[in-house]
């Protein structure tokens, strides 16, 4: 991906909390994936591509490759977990109205097949299954391109009010 001349750059970034804070989650979450706000930091170790959202679901695809490979040679569950947090998170958000944000609480992974460096394009699908005032739960998976599962998980998110920049300098 990183040789291809004609692919687009990527603009990783985190968007000021003011900009968040005046989108609703979807928009929020789809100006990400359309490249309008920066595409956060984490996402260069899995380079997410074909990327989608609706409100309380995301789908987006990765290739797993030899550079996240652990010591017994094979992909690293991080890999697995970055995938699933994201999408998790990412679904939750989608389901948030402006001025409000997230944070995950607790996460359970369950590891189902390997992955190689032959694996191939994987698919990661997050869908909401709760979202309240003050916590969200979401469940994640990553599928191969038979549709095999590879990985699952669950998570709680706290939901919160995300400060407006006068209230945020005067916490400082």
């Amino acid at each position: 991906m990183d040789d291809d001349p004609v692919a687009p750059q990527v603009e990783y970034g985190v968007a000021p909390t003011d900009v968040m804070a005046s989108m609703s989650g979807l928009d929020f979450v789809r100006g990400i994936f359309n490249g309008k706000l920066p595409t956060p930091p984490i996402m260069q170790n899995v380079e997410p591509f074909d990327s989608t959202a609706e409100k309380g679901h995301v789908v987006f695809y990765s290739v797993p490759g030899f550079r996240h490979y652990n010591p017994i040679g094979s992909v690293h569950g991080g890999y697995a977990a970055i995938l699933l947090d994201s999408a998790m998170g990412l679904a939750v958000h989608t389901a948030l109205p402006a001025g409000t944000g997230y944070t995950t609480l607790e996460f359970k992974i369950s590891f189902i097949k390997g992955m190689t460096k032959d694996t191939g394009p994987v698919r990661t699908e997050g869908k909401t299954l709760n979202v309240g005032r003050r916590a969200a739960t979401a469940e994640a998976r990553i599928t191969d391109a038979n549709g095999r599962l590879l990985a699952h998980a669950t998570t709680t998110c706290l939901v919160f009010e995300i400060p407006r920049e006068r209230e945020a300098r005067r916490a400082v």
